[in-house]
């Protein structure tokens, strides 16, 4: 465990909140708490109520959802739920069918099979009214609303209430408006990302997407970097690209603190190995590292000086440049504060890795696995991705 610290399991499951221009943010780190919390916001519900999610599962969590949609759609609410067809795949399109005989809208994102399947609509976004919504990394799933589970996802996701939701819900009708043609085009939605605007002030929605240049998404969080003294993040994959290590490491190198919060175990082992094969160039450049052990990491929370990034993207290269991603940019010192204090408490129940563990860890078999590693997920994933999605042809796929 990391030494000199304390934490409980309550104090990383405490909601953190603030006041920022007019809105007020809840961030849930608790999973019970944070699925009670979308069931009653359905419930609630008067008018409309738009979904995005990558997971939907067929569960408890997600039979519990999509009955609290069902009677909701029946007492006349308009209920329109966009699914990405890789994320859910597991999940008969049948299962929604109460909701659509209540009226509810159900469409997937992209075609399981094609020359642009691997394109992902990553985000997770629930408006309710246009009043409020809720976000984050989590999907609609069991194990992402377990409590003590080891095997359960540790995860965040955060309500939000003011005239930032208007920005959000702006965001899903477009969404909705290009899925509604008859045969959505992807230069289209490239086009969509690209001109995407959400918003001046502190508060403002940051998109990422199949964009030929760098996503709003991925532009906040260069320009954030670029001046950074202090950089925290708590985060389920590491594996960016070359500029952004070398701005982390700039980080610390110029006088100032980096700090990562990572996965000591995930679904996917290349992804730990991934990270890891880069763990000695950041160590070296004095980013302190840890890995979380009780459950699986899942988090997406950066905080950068006053700054708190925190939605669905990883810092990998898939969230940088090609997955549909939606991020919420704050702006206010209390709030990156009380984020802080959350990578503190997950932090406390970390390993630290210094350069004696990590050179004890990095035998040579070990080296060539996570050198492996890194080539699958940040090399021929992302190649193989960029391939197919950004080649010459520009005819839409049918989307089911």
């Amino acid at each position: 465990m990391a030494g000199g610290m304390s934490a409980t399991t309550a104090s990383i499951d405490a909601a953190f909140s603030a006041e920022v221009a007019g809105n007020s943010i809840t961030v849930l780190p608790g999973g019970p708490e944070r699925l009670a919390r979308l069931l009653a916001m359905v419930a609630g519900a008067e008018r409309r109520i738009g979904l995005l999610f990558y997971i939907y599962a067929d569960d408890e969590a997600g039979t519990a959802l999509r009955d609290a949609l069902t009677e909701a759609a029946r007492r006349g609410v308009a209920v329109t739920m966009l699914l990405d067809s890789f994320g859910s795949a597991t999940t008969a399109d049948s299962f929604f069918d109460p909701l659509r005989e209540a009226g509810g809208t159900v469409r997937w994102f992209g075609t399981r099979w094609g020359r642009r399947y691997l394109i992902r609509n990553h985000q997770k976004l629930v408006v309710v009214d246009g009043r409020v919504a809720i976000a984050g990394g989590f999907n609609i799933a069991d194990s992402y609303f377990s409590e003590g589970d080891r095997d359960g996802w540790r995860d965040i996701g955060f309500t939000i209430t003011g005239p930032a939701v208007a920005g959000a819900e702006r965001w899903m009708r477009r969404l909705s408006r290009w899925m509604d043609q008859p045969r959505p085009s992807w230069r289209q939605l490239r086009r969509l990302v690209a001109r995407w605007h959400g918003g001046v002030g502190p508060v403002s929605w940051q998109v990422g997407g199949p964009t030929t240049r760098l996503s709003p998404w991925a532009r906040s969080l260069r320009r954030d970097l670029l001046t950074a003294t202090r950089f925290d993040t708590s985060m389920a994959y590491f594996a960016p690209s070359a500029g952004v290590m070398g701005k982390i490491a700039a980080i610390a190198r110029r006088g100032g603190s980096a700090r990562m919060v990572l996965p000591a175990r995930t679904d996917n082992p290349a992804t730990v190995g991934a990270a890891r094969l880069i763990y000695g160039f950041l160590l070296k450049r004095g980013v302190a590292i840890y890995e979380y052990e009780p459950e699986r990491l899942h988090s997406k929370l950066i905080v950068i000086d006053d700054v708190v990034l925190i939605g669905s993207a990883n810092l990998d290269m898939r969230s940088l440049y090609v997955n549909m991603e939606l991020m919420l940019r704050v702006e206010d010192a209390g709030f990156a504060a009380a984020a802080r204090a959350h990578i503190d408490a997950q932090a406390a129940l970390s390993t630290r890795v210094d350069e004696g563990l990590h050179k004890r860890r990095a035998g040579i078999l070990t080296r060539i696995r996570w050198l492996l590693s890194w080539a699958v997920v940040s090399v021929i994933d992302y190649g193989v991705t960029r391939r197919l999605n950004f080649g010459l042809r520009d005819e839409p796929d049918k989307v089911s």
